[in-house]
């Protein structure tokens, strides 16, 4: 440590696996950490409502059962929150940044709903709210889009952000499983809890997409107007099709810019098979960035985990450390651009969003079928440029999956409307979206 230098004292609210994990590697890089901060690093409160968790820990602080007893400790500069909510850690955390302490958070939901309001109160008390581990777990990405293409303007980005999801689309594809059947083998496993709505719904992914959002396109967070579509509607005959198709389907959280706002949406995407992000399997996570001046880059690695998020909130501590001193205008910006210099553009609906499209149409098995769909879509405007329909001469349905070229989706979907009123039309009609995310 470097003489004459306190230690950066740390307080804790939440010891779960990333709890435990932040302060496994703070004693593991303990040495490594001191050199690159000039100062040590060390955890002096932490709140757990079960103090048998720690057991084997080794943890050498005071320990609360009460979270207001670490955000009121006057020891405490730097607040850790990883226990997760929206409602508890908003107050907690506002309550730090009023006391002048700094944040470290993991907490993507609270900073998704809440962003603009804790940014804000930290801005004006002169402290800093860090959140890299909130996206992508061991991924650097929020520093990559803030500090590493500072000198870019960012086109658009592109993520596998829920390694549930992808654990489960990749098990569909290798396997052949349905959703039931890999979702299930992805709770044993621990990918997927009890209750995986907030993974198979998309939630978790919009989350992610509206903070890299924010810090790539200079907006303010706007989590309430991202379009959010899961997995659940998957089934495995889709990931088949899209397969004969050439393409691997996964779940895209997706932020584009252009001249007339932002498209911010996460939905089931088809990609090109021999596309990178195809080929994340498993929990694995990705994102692709594309700027003007670098082009493309990819950021990949652990999503997830405990070591994996930990690293992230190490990090975050570290850089907390490098300038808690430092005068805050200096101080990188929480969303990367000034906060007085934040953009005005509006997030547009999906009506008015472009792209190719994957749909799987269940119909009667009559003559005719596939010359009336086409009907209705070159009446919108809408051309086919791939077919495959599976001829079950036996069955009372047959799929009929088309894929089509670019076109509004607001159109796409009045044609849809038209095509399930059809008598012939057995079932709802899934809709994908399909990207090449070819460089530009």
């Amino acid at each position: 440590m470097s003489e004459g230098m306190d230690p950066v004292r740390i307080g804790i609210l939440g010891m779960g696996t990333v709890g435990q994990g932040t302060v496994r590697v703070l004693a593991r890089n303990a040495e490594e950490i001191t050199r690159r901060v000039g100062r040590d690093l060390r955890v002096v409160h932490a709140a757990v409502r079960n103090p048998a968790r720690l057991e084997g820990l080794h943890l050498d602080a005071r320990i609360s059962a009460d979270p207001w007893a670490v955000v009121r400790d006057p020891e405490v500069d730097v607040l850790v929150e990883v226990m997760g909510g929206t409602g508890l850690p908003r107050e907690l955390i506002l309550a730090a940044i009023a006391a002048g302490k700094h944040v470290v958070t993991a907490n993507k939901a609270l900073l998704a709903e809440h962003g603009n309001e804790i940014f804000a109160a930290a801005q004006q008390q002169g402290v800093m709210v860090a959140f890299e581990a909130a996206v992508a777990g061991a991924i650097p990405i929020i520093k990559a889009i803030r500090e590493g293409l500072a000198g870019n303007r960012i086109h658009w980005l592109a993520g596998i952000i829920n390694g549930t999801s992808n654990y489960i689309l990749t098990q569909m594809f290798r396997e052949g499983w349905d959703f039931q059947q890999a979702l299930g083998e992805a709770q044993r496993l621990g990918y997927a809890e009890a209750d995986p709505g907030l993974d198979v719904d998309g939630g978790d992914a919009a989350h992610k997409i509206t903070l890299m959002a924010s810090i790539a396109f200079g907006i303010p967070v706007d989590f309430a107007h991202c379009h959010v579509e899961g997995i659940r509607a998957l089934e495995r005959d889709d990931v088949v099709y899209a397969a004969e198709l050439g393409y691997r389907i996964k779940l895209l959280g997706i932020a584009r810019r252009r001249a007339d706002g932002v498209e911010l949406r996460v939905h089931p995407t088809l990609i090109p098979e021999s596309h990178l992000l195809a080929n994340v399997e498993g929990p694995f996570n990705a994102i692709l960035v594309e700027s003007d001046a670098a082009g493309q880059s990819l950021y990949y690695g652990r999503g997830a985990g405990g070591d994996p998020t930990a690293s992230a909130v190490v990090a975050d501590l570290v850089d907390v450390a490098r300038t808690m001193t430092a005068d805050p205008s200096n101080r990188v910006p929480h969303l990367a651009f000034q906060a007085d210099a934040l953009s005005a553009l509006p997030l547009l609906p999906m009506a008015e969003v472009e792209s190719a499209y994957y749909l799987r149409i269940h119909a009667h098995n009559r003559a005719g079928v596939l010359a009336q769909v086409a009907t209705m879509l070159a009446e919108h405007e809408i051309s086919i440029e791939a077919l495959v329909q599976k001829e079950t001469p036996e069955a009372d349905t047959v799929p009929i999956v088309l894929l089509l070229h670019r076109c509004r989706e607001g159109d796409l979907e009045q044609a849809i409307r038209r095509i399930e009123a059809l008598p012939v039309v057995a079932r709802p009609v899934l809709r994908l979206r399909v990207e090449s995310l070819a460089e530009q």
